[in-house]
């Protein structure tokens, strides 16, 4: 049964733009047709310092793959584009690539792996942005809110913290 998921990819070392399109390429060979995909975002590093800025883009594809496989799949095209060091506990660093499974369908799940929705999503422009773009109507499956509704809402506090 197909399931349409949305990853979140983004890039800030090497040839960044490269890299995302590396990714996508390796997604589409690997885990399903992209359906939809954002322009790309120059965005700042969050959670941690770096002199590199990041490039973000938000994908949507449809996939026959359930979360879990398509999870380890992700986390092999990382590794073999040389991504050595995943971030734990909120350490962050500069990364070749990062792929992250942002939404699988209306799938709740925490396992201690992988939570789906990502839980920290909805607090993340460079996130936020790019699937604005490509999916505005979406309805987060635990908050209930589209996404339109959590980008203003994050504008919201942006704005009050400026």
């Amino acid at each position: 049964m197909a399931c349409s998921i949305i990853l979140a990819l983004g890039s800030n070392l090497g040839d960044k733009r490269q890299n995302i399109a590396f990714a996508l390429n390796k997604i589409e060979e690997r885990i399903g047709n992209i359906t939809s995909l954002s322009a790309l975002y120059d965005t700042v590093p969050v959670g941690f310092y770096s002199t590199q800025n990041f490039i973000n883009c938000v994908c949507e594809v449809d996939t026959n793959l359930n979360v879990l496989d398509l999870f380890s799949i992700t986390q092999e095209i990382e590794k073999e584009m040389g991504r050595s060091n995943k971030s734990t506990n909120a350490n962050y660093s500069d990364r070749i690539i990062d792929i992250d499974l942002i939404m699988a369908g209306n799938l709740i799940l925490q396992t201690e792996r992988l939570t789906i929705p990502h839980p920290l999503f909805h607090t993340r422009d460079f996130v936020l942005t790019p699937l604005c773009e490509i999916a505005p109507e979406r309805i987060h499956p635990v908050i209930g809110k589209t996404i339109r509704q959590l980008k203003e809402e994050l504008d919201q506090k942006i704005t009050q913290l400026e």
